[in-house]
């Protein structure tokens, strides 16, 4: 099948952390490190990888830190680094920028997950794109952006990032979908439900997680959402989706291979997360083994 090639992406990155003040009330949840690299710029490098060539961030007022992130490496930071001998790290710092086309837009509107994809729709224009957000992403090989172009690119319609989530919890925090298996691990969706609030209210224990890729299309159905919009909820991109699903348009859940899936958007996670990259590394991951050891003796 032909489809126009998915070269853009929007990033949610807007909200408050309001789960880890009061480290969030000057850095964004989305600087937090994993040891030593912020959040987002994992999710940047994942899409990346998949061949995305522009990314429009949504922010907030207070996010100012992102865009000096992916911007240029400072006059006095690349001086003190040369004349440091930090080569390495100059090198490692300059290519930042160099990740993708950025752009930024300051998000207005409701509450809800469907605010930032309108906040962008002139930049998305009438191609299609992928949406994900800030704290969470995947670890995999190839990349689960790639693996979700590949089944966009072999099936059309739309693509969204499945696992499967079971704890009590979680379906509370999750969307979770129904449908039919049409290959290991890719569902033809039926329904979408956001946040069921129990497991006996959910469709299945296949959940939802950020990093979709829509059809243009979306955005008619989100300005249709938008004009009913009575202000009583969230504005959520489920009630679009569920939408496109009865009128007929494809929708897709896919369960990423080879991967880990990473949620950071609370402490627990987060650290959990901290602690899975730290062990890796070679350089402090044994003497972190060892101190984490003694700790639990």
């Amino acid at each position: 099948m032909n489809h126009k090639p998915v070269r853009k992406a929007v990033i949610a990155a807007a909200g408050f952390g309001t789960r880890f003040l009061p480290q969030t009330k000057a850095m964004p949840k989305e600087m937090l490190p994993l040891v030593d690299k912020p959040i987002i710029q994992y999710v940047v490098e994942e899409l990346v990888a998949a061949g995305i060539e522009d990314i429009v961030i949504v922010t907030g007022y207070h996010k100012r830190t992102i865009e000096d992130h992916f911007d240029h490496t400072s006059a006095d930071l690349r001086m003190n680094l040369k004349n440091s001998g930090k080569l390495e790290l100059l090198e490692e710092t300059k290519k930042i920028s160099d990740l993708a086309n950025f752009a930024y837009i300051r998000q207005k509107g409701p509450y809800g997950s469907a605010t930032p994809v309108m906040n962008a729709a002139n930049w998305i224009g009438d191609e299609p794109f992928i949406y994900t957000y800030a704290d969470d992403f995947v670890r995999s090989d190839p990349c689960r952006f790639k693996q979700l172009i590949d089944v966009y690119n072999k099936y059309g319609g739309s693509v969204i990032t499945s696992v499967h989530r079971d704890g009590d919890e979680d379906y509370g925090r999750y969307g979770y979908i129904d449908g039919d298996e049409i290959a290991p691990g890719l569902i033809d969706m039926k329904t979408i439900v956001e946040k069921p609030g129990s497991r006996e209210k959910a469709p299945s224990s296949m959940a939802s997680v950020g990093g979709y890729v829509f059809q243009p299309v979306f955005m008619e159905y989100l300005n249709k959402q938008l004009a009913a919009y009575d202000g009583t909820k969230e504005l959520q991109i489920q009630d679009s989706m569920q939408k496109m699903i009865d009128d007929g348009h494809k929708f897709y859940g896919y369960e990423v291979k080879n991967g880990t899936w990473y949620d950071t958007g609370n402490p627990l996670e987060y650290l959990k997360t901290v602690f899975d990259f730290a062990l890796e590394r070679e350089d402090i991951g044994p003497e972190l083994r060892e101190h984490l050891r003694n700790k639990l003796q």
